[in-house]
């Protein structure tokens, strides 16, 4: 199914109403590129299962877009796993006066973050190709993200070098029993996260070590 681009432009606006997002124009206009953008590479390098521009919308864009409040208090970003740029990106348009880094280990997805970011134009993302483990930034990140770890006990052990903060671990509707994996150096909160007509619930959970 098709849909016009004034369609998915009130889809994405009346989306962010709902979900309490101040939003621009222009940032809606970003937005929109980045989806356009997704399809055209999708079809020649399979960035993502979700192929109609709506779901891109509602379970990547608008879903990725849901922790942003949970963002406050932390000045770098890092989006680990990030694939074809999400949450980071989105959440970069956004918050424009933030500093994201999406790191991916998949030189297609990391080409492709790196064209979109050029077409939308966005000073505040770098895209590091390598595998997690490997990456050794000079600083530590005020709060590591993402939405590619199965394993909340494997996000954490496998990004303790690069958080100096907080983590952000998006889940579906079993996030608070995957909480029970982390050991007791470790505080979690499980927050439910508002997705309009996102299928299932979704959860993020926020992680901080106890030990400084």
């Amino acid at each position: 199914m098709s849909f016009e681009p004034s369609e998915l432009r009130d889809i994405l606006k009346s989306g962010l109403v709902l979900m309490s997002v101040p939003f621009s124009d222009k940032q809606v206009d970003q937005l929109l590129i980045y989806v356009d953008e997704l399809i055209r590479w999708n079809k020649v390098y399979n960035l993502t299962s979700v192929r109609e521009p709506k779901d891109i919308l509602y379970k990547h864009i608008l879903d990725s877009l849901s922790v942003l409040g949970l963002l406050d208090g932390s000045q770098r970003i890092l989006d680990v796993g990030a694939g074809a740029g999400l949450p980071g990106i989105p959440l970069a348009v956004l918050r424009p006066e933030l500093s994201f880094t999406t790191l991916d280990s998949n030189n297609k997805k990391t080409r492709f973050m790196i064209n979109v970011i050029g077409k939308l134009s966005l000073q505040n993302v770098e895209v590091i190709h390598s595998r997690v483990e490997k990456y050794q930034p000079e600083n530590q990140y005020d709060l590591v993200i993402s939405r590619a770890y199965a394993s909340l006990e494997d996000f954490v052990s496998g990004t303790k070098h690069l958080c100096a903060g907080r983590w952000l671990a998006m889940k579906g509707r079993h996030a608070v029993t995957a909480t029970e994996m982390l050991d007791a150096d470790f505080v979690r909160t499980v927050h439910q996260l508002v997705v309009p007509s996102q299928l299932g619930e979704r959860h993020v959970v926020e992680i901080k070590s106890i030990i400084n």
